[in-house]
């Protein structure tokens, strides 16, 4: 079965689940010899952000941003030095976190989704959401 898999994409959040999950799905690429994609899921959307402009200011949005990249850098780098053909990595938005990751993999082809089974907690749950929690 796992040759017939051509394309990968690995949801994560960078909970030590996820962490899990990207060490799968790298292991994966690497025996089918293909590449792998990395997602995570933004939940908080430009037009929520603008709503609060006294909440939300350049700082915490760039904060944000920051904190959403690390994961999927981290997996990508880690990729890439396991060999992995290639890493690339995307960030959805969107509330509903399992119908964005599976629509990015029906549009783009990808035959195989990769996700842990528990995430975050708390407020970095509120902003990155819970992959596996849909």
């Amino acid at each position: 079965m796992l040759s017939t898999l051509k394309r990968v994409l690995c949801a994560t959040d960078g909970s030590h689940s996820s962490s899990k999950a990207v060490d799968y799905a790298i292991d994966m690429a690497g025996t089918l010899g293909t590449g792998v994609s990395f997602a995570i899921v933004n939940v908080l959307t430009d037009a929520e952000l603008a709503a609060e402009p006294m909440f939300w200011d350049s700082d915490i949005e760039t904060a944000m941003d920051e904190q959403i990249h690390i994961p999927l850098e981290t997996a990508s780098a880690k990729a890439k030095k396991a060999g992995v053909k290639e890493a690339r990595y995307v960030i959805l938005h969107g509330r509903d976190i399992a119908g964005n990751i599976i629509k990015y993999a029906e549009e783009n082809g990808y035959d195989h989704i990769v996700v842990g089974s528990r995430g975050r907690t708390g407020l970095t749950r509120i902003l990155l959401g819970l992959i596996s929690d849909n």
